[in-house]
């Protein structure tokens, strides 16, 4: 026996309960298919939406503006604090900031060309000098 099923397709809308739901999502830091169903959507109704209405982005980008201005406030009121661990960290992260590494390097000797061709010219002088046997004679041995 068959059944009917009444079926009702759902229909897209971004009505401000759902950008309500987006923004909020993207705040909390969800991207993705994770945004979409906490927002109560599938993940392919949620890029359908995308392409539909341009408040749906809207919405989501200010999401995250907002979760990013809340963070950098709190950054902020440590630094003003006296935190200088934070400093240091939004120097680093946000301004790309290295710190300097400073290499000292003393080198007392100085090498003179012409000392160095006579040291090597009195090596040449005083070298003992041996005969080294010819490989013909090593061969007849």
């Amino acid at each position: 026996m068959f059944r009917n099923i009444p079926f009702e397709p759902r229909v897209l809308r971004a009505t401000e309960a759902r950008l309500e739901s987006i923004y909020l999502a993207a705040k909390a830091g969800l991207k993705g298919d994770s945004l979409a169903l906490a927002s109560g959507m599938l993940p392919r109704e949620l890029r359908q939406l995308h392409e539909f209405d341009p408040a749906v982005e809207v919405a989501e980008l200010k999401g995250r503006a907002d979760s990013e201005m809340e963070a950098a406030e709190v950054i902020n009121a440590a630094i003003a604090n006296g935190d200088a661990k934070m400093a240091v960290e939004k120097l680093r992260f946000q301004h790309q900031w290295v710190a300097k590494q400073q290499i000292d390097i003393n080198v007392d000797q100085q090498i003179s060309i012409t000392g160095a061709l006579e040291q090597a010219e009195r090596r040449v002088l005083e070298a003992v000098w041996a005969d080294v046997p010819k490989l013909e004679d090593q061969k007849d041995a």
